[in-house]
């Protein structure tokens, strides 16, 4: 590796010693076997990218009515543990570290990927614009989601615990908290998605205090400084947005703050769809300059950065480490190539959802 980069360093996020600063972002690839169990070929896609600093998974849903899309696996029965496992220790073997990222869609999913479980549930029975794809991999109108009840928020955290008690089953080195994108968390965090009038709804800290409790909750599994969160503060996607989002986003980090995480993971704007189009958004704010100051842990950042974005953005202070989505899913030997300049693999958008191999496993690496 080559020692003049910025992202060749090392570093610590919470007691999570990374070996570069360069991070595998979150990528679902909705290859997913019966079960939702992970694909066999996942074992092979991941010890591939163990080069990185850190890979944090795929978003892995906690449970059965987490689930959005079909083919994402989940991390709630026996047999998705034991792929997980499997996976973890071929990661493992390569000197890699990686991470479970929990997830619950909450709205944005379809009753017939859980048709046992019925409708999606939400904070508030709105339905996002749009249409999402079902079971059937075919697209269908979003449904009103069930708004959830105290029962429901007690029951999620109970997913989550289990969810978080498998990923330590499995030997992740940690768990991240996916609170962005407009799914279950985020939805709850923005008030275009939360109307709710109980201590879940209204303030702030109202909006804020399932996220919280859900962290108080794993956080007896993994201590803190193990746990990660996902968040993102002005993200369009899934039909989200917020009345206020900087005093949002500043009273979530403030808490945030008081737990003492491994890391804040956050997405920038310029990167709006989370899986959509190429165009990058030059006008929108950058989150890193709004929010890197108020987090005071290590600050992880994602969303549209090339070799030189990231490596301006770690010699600022910026950010502690760069998540890189896209370039991952075609250069599985990405930090060996942005340490050394070397030149990238295009990736095949046609590839990224479903299928087997092709896009998948057969990227070339560099030429030894």
């Amino acid at each position: 590796m080559s020692i003049n980069s910025p992202l060749a360093g090392p570093v610590k996020l919470g007691a999570i010693e990374l070996k570069n600063r360069v991070v595998m972002a979150p990528l679902t690839r909705m290859r997913a076997i019966a079960g939702e169990v992970s694909n066999p070929l996942a074992k092979t896609y991941y010890s591939q990218r163990a080069g990185a600093g850190l890979i944090i998974t795929e978003a892995t849903q906690i449970s059965r009515l987490g689930q959005g899309y079909p083919a994402t696996p989940g991390i709630y029965s026996d047999n998705q543990t034991q792929a997980w496992k499997e996976i973890v220790e071929a990661v493992h073997a390569k000197g890699g570290k990686i991470v479970a990222q929990l997830w619950h869609v909450g709205r944005i999913s379809h009753s017939s990927l859980h048709p046992d479980e019925g409708l999606p549930i939400a904070p508030s029975a709105i339905a996002p614009s749009g249409k999402t794809l079902g079971a059937d991999w075919k697209m269908h109108a979003y449904e009103v989601p069930a708004a959830m009840t105290a029962g429901d928020i007690a029951n999620l955290k109970t997913e989550f615990l289990q969810a978080a008690q498998n990923a330590k089953k499995a030997g992740f080195d940690g768990i991240e908290i996916h609170a962005a994108n407009g799914y279950l968390l985020d939805q709850f965090l923005q008030d275009h998605s939360n109307k709710r009038t109980d201590a879940y709804g209204g303030s702030f800290e109202n909006r804020a205090r399932l996220l919280v409790e859900v962290l108080q909750t794993v956080s007896t599994v993994f201590p803190f400084d193990r746990i990660g969160v996902r968040l993102s503060p002005y993200g369009t996607f899934n039909d989200m947005k917020d009345s206020d989002p900087i005093a949002l986003f500043t009273s979530v980090i403030e808490k945030l703050n008081e737990l003492g995480l491994a890391y804040l993971h956050m997405i920038e704007p310029r990167s709006t769809t989370a899986g959509g189009n190429e165009d990058i958004n030059t006008e929108a704010p950058v989150t890193a300059d709004i929010f890197r100051k108020i987090f005071k842990g290590a600050f992880l950042s994602a969303g549209g950065f090339t070799r030189e974005l990231g490596e301006q953005a770690i010699s600022n202070g910026s950010a502690d480490a760069i998540a890189y989505g896209r370039l991952y899913i075609s250069n599985p030997d990405l930090a060996e190539r942005l340490v050394q300049h070397a030149p990238l693999n295009p990736y095949d958008r046609a590839t990224f959802y479903g299928g087997a191999e092709k896009g998948y496993t057969d990227y070339p690496f560099l030429k030894a």
